[in-house]
C-alpha cells in the first residue's frame, strides 16, 4: 500500500455512483457505458447491484474485462478529482453477505434487491488511474490500493448498531465539527478501514481516519479521540 494509492482508495470512498464500461456483445469490440451505483467493499474493491437482463450484465458474462469511473459532480468536471478502476468483474454467489451494507447506502434499491435476476458483482482491479487534481496523474498497481482482508467487516454490523443507539449525539457531534452540519436526525449506514458514513438531511456525509484501521477496537479508539476533539 502506498501514499497515492491510500489517497486513491480514500477518494474512491467518497462516492457511490459512478459509469461502469463493458465491451459490448451487441456492437462487437465497442465499449457500452452505463450509470452504475456502487459500494466499495472493506478492501476497496467495488460491488454493484445488477440486472441479468441488463446491457451490461450480458456483456460481462462474455467478456468480464470492465471499468468504473468515480467522480463526484463538479461544474467543470475536467478539472475534478477521478478514479478510474480497470479490472475484470466476477459474480459473486449470494445476495446476503454484501445485501445488508449495500442497501444501507442505497436503499432505493430494496426492490430491486427483493428480484430474483438482480445479482452482486465485484470488480477486482487490476490497474488503477487517479487524476487528484491538475498535474496529478497516476498509474496504481492494485497492490497499493487495495487494503487487505481484516476483522472489521464481521464487526460492522455490531459497531453500527452501538453507535446508532448508544451515541447518536457523537454522530451530531461529528457531523457539526467536521462538516459545519447541525442536524437531529444521524445514522451511521458504514464503516470501514478508512473511516465511516454518517446518512443526515439525505444525504451521506464521509469522515475519515487518520490512519487505516483494522478492528472494533481500533474503531472505538479512533471514534473515542474524534468525539474527544469534538468537545474540545
Amino acid at each position: 500500500m502506498s501514499a497515492l494509492g491510500t489517497e486513491a482508495r480514500r477518494f474512491a470512498r467518497g462516492q457511490t455512483q459512478g459509469v461502469l464500461s463493458t465491451l459490448s456483445l451487441r456492437i462487437e469490440g465497442h465499449p457500452f457505458g452505463s450509470v452504475a451505483p456502487f459500494v466499495l467493499d472493506h478492501t476497496g474493491r467495488p460491488v454493484i447491484l445488477i440486472s441479468d437482463l441488463a446491457e451490461h450484465t450480458r456483456n460481462l458474462k462474455a467478456d468480464p474485462r470492465c471499468s468504473l469511473i468515480v467522480q463526484p459532480y463538479s461544474p467543470d468536471m475536467q478539472v475534478a478529482g477521478r478514479v478510474t478502476l480497470v479490472g475484470r468483474a466476477e459474480r459473486l454467489p449470494d445476495k446476503d453477505t454484501p445485501g445488508p451494507r449495500y442497501l444501507r447506502y442505497h436503499p432505493q434499491a430494496e426492490s430491486y434487491f427483493a428480484m430474483h435476476d438482480f445479482a452482486f458483482w465485484r470488480i477486482e482491479p487490476l490497474r488503477i488511474r487517479y487524476i487528484g487534481g491538475f498535474g496529478r496523474i497516476h498509474w496504481i498497481e492494485p497492490e497499493a490500493y487495495l487494503l487487505a482482508e481484516g476483522a472489521l467487516a464481521a464487526q460492522e454490523g455490531d459497531i453500527l448498531a452501538h453507535m446508532n443507539e448508544d451515541h447518536r449525539h457523537n454522530l451530531r457531534d461529528y457531523c457539526r465539527h467536521v462538516h459545519g452540519v447541525q442536524t437531529e436526525t444521524v445514522e451511521m449506514v458504514g464503516i470501514d478501514p478508512d473511516g465511516f458514513d454518517v446518512r443526515t438531511n439525505g444525504r451521506i456525509l464521509r469522515f475519515d481516519f487518520p490512519a487505516p484501521i483494522a478492528d472494533a477496537q481500533a474503531a472505538r479508539v479512533a471514534l473515542v479521540e474524534l468525539a474527544r476533539r469534538c468537545r474540545a
